[in-house]
């Protein structure tokens, strides 16, 4: 298990529908790395700025500086951290960046030291990889290549550092074995994943009305209509490889 090499600070901000809205996290099924895109601007700004915002739609999971990493919403929260209309997430992931992965921003610039503030970045994508049973090669994606037309992050700000974003990849894959000899990264992904018993129910609610709604054609054509994954939720059984494969099934079904 990585250790908490560094402090994580939860400091949430209120529930607003454009920017925590409350909801449910399905996942998560994997990791979205941004930056902010403001330089000089501290986890602890970022994280007052959102907590007042009203004007737009937008959030993150988490903000890191040189000093600080900084969760404003729960990760089994959805944040509004990548546009609904751009397919990329649903053609590599099967799902909406929003609905099933947490996005973690990079402060940079100004007087924020670049180097404690990557260090920091590196290992907490490491310890969400560890802690979720995620590939850091296959389950973190940036948000420009979600959203190419539009986003350059966070290769922008690694950039500014002297860093690309595969090197980015590569330091957290070295961070996790480097913390986490002791357990193989693929058994983890076929292990059972780790929630609370009040994420279970949620899980095991929401797949379960998926279907109810599908047996019943409320729901045409029919997204979910294998009851063995609903069961596999009630049970608290589910693996992290299981749900990224019903995720898909669904999302499929309703492209068609």
């Amino acid at each position: 298990m990585i250790q908490n090499k560094y402090p994580t600070t939860q400091d949430y901000i209120r529930i607003r529908n454009n920017t925590r809205p409350g909801y449910k996290l399905s996942g998560p099924v994997f990791l979205v790395a941004h930056d902010t895109g403001n330089p000089g601007s501290t986890a602890r700004n970022n994280r007052n700025y959102f907590n007042t915002m009203t004007d737009r739609s937008a959030s993150a999971h988490v903000f890191i500086d040189d000093t600080e990493i900084l969760e404003i919403i729960p990760l089994d929260e959805k944040a509004w951290h990548v546009r609904y209309n751009v397919p990329t997430d649903n053609r590599m992931y099967g799902c909406n960046a929003n609905d099933a992965a947490i996005g973690v921003e990079l402060c940079y610039g100004g007087r924020i030291n670049f180097s404690e503030a990557y260090k920091r970045y590196v290992w907490y994508f490491a310890y969400l990889c560890n802690r979720y049973c995620l590939d850091p090669r296959k389950h973190i994606v940036s948000h420009k290549m979600l959203d190419p037309g539009r986003k350059v992050d966070p290769d922008s700000a690694l950039a500014t550092g002297g860093k690309t974003f595969t090197q980015f990849i590569n330091d957290v894959s070295f961070e996790m074995e480097k913390k986490n000899n002791s357990l193989n990264n693929k058994e983890c992904w076929k292990m059972k994943m780790d929630l609370t018993l009040d994420q279970w129910r949620d899980l095991a609610n929401e797949l379960g009305r998926m279907y109810q709604e599908s047996v019943s054609g409320k729901i045409a054509p029919p997204v979910l209509n294998d009851y063995r994954w609903v069961e596999k939720a009630s049970k608290c059984e589910l693996t992290p490889e299981e749900l990224l494969t019903v995720m898909s099934i669904i999302q499929m079904r309703r492209i068609v």
